[in-house]
């Protein structure tokens, strides 16, 4: 199982990445576990300075932007 990780702390950026994370994962076909880091503390901790962000078992796949459908696809496959 997958563990997907979205790092911020709920801004529109944020939920938009969550919804692009789902989507790719399902259109994968993959059993995953989806989590929200919302507290800053845990999220620099990953080194992440800009939200959001996208941890898959975690590491950090992106930071500060919003990766498309497709390429989320790549990161969790």
């Amino acid at each position: 199982m997958k563990k997907i990780q979205i790092l911020g702390t709920g801004c529109p950026k944020c939920r938009k990445l969550t919804e692009l994370a789902e989507k790719a994962a399902d259109e994968l076909g993959i059993a995953y576990e989806l989590i929200k880091v919302t507290e800053l503390d845990e999220i620099m901790r990953f080194g992440v300075m800009m939200t959001p962000g996208l941890a898959v078992d975690g590491e950090v796949k992106a930071a500060g932007r919003i990766p498309d459908v497709e390429e989320i696809k790549k990161m969790i496959a």
